[in-house]
């Protein structure tokens, strides 16, 4: 392993980061090939799936689309049988959208491997290290959240 001064170990850090985020907008793209589906209604299906039944409106703001958008997401993913839509018994007015069993297939086909590799690398690490990582992947998330709200000029 290489030694850095704290300033280069900073920016070899930063570097693996943007990489690793390259990796994962290529991942996605691939899932969502894989899956004939568009990047936004992958984004939208993980939503869903990991939300379990949403109501739309729910799933409009989670997805930060227009209520139209939203509609023709859900319209696609319908008629690719990943979700169904029914009426919210405790509301009668809110759709609520649920992942078939289809899509609970197509979840574990496309990220069940991904899951095991991940697992697989983590052994490496014992206690201690796994809870920096994870310490810093909360402040890799929150950087993140903050700088896109920064760029939509809502900070």
């Amino acid at each position: 392993m290489q030694k850095y001064t704290s300033d280069e170990a900073a920016a070899e850090v930063a570097r693996r980061m943007r990489r690793l985020q390259q990796s994962f907008h290529v991942f996605d793209e691939a899932a969502a090939v894989h899956l004939g589906l568009n990047r936004t209604d992958l984004r939208c299906l993980d939503l869903i799936l990991a939300g379990g039944p949403m109501p739309a409106g729910e799933l409009t703001a989670a997805a930060r689309l227009s209520p139209a958008a939203t509609t023709s997401v859900i319209d696609r993913l319908e008629r690719a049988g990943y979700v169904t839509r029914g009426r919210d018994v405790a509301n009668r007015r809110r759709v609520l959208v649920t992942a078939t069993e289809a899509a609970r297939t197509a979840e574990r086909e496309v990220y069940g491997p991904v899951g095991e590799a991940g697992r697989a690398a983590l052994r490496n690490y014992d206690a201690a290290q796994l809870a920096l990582i994870s310490d810093f992947l909360e402040a890799a998330r929150h950087v993140q959240e903050e700088q896109t709200a920064r760029l939509k000029g809502e900070a």
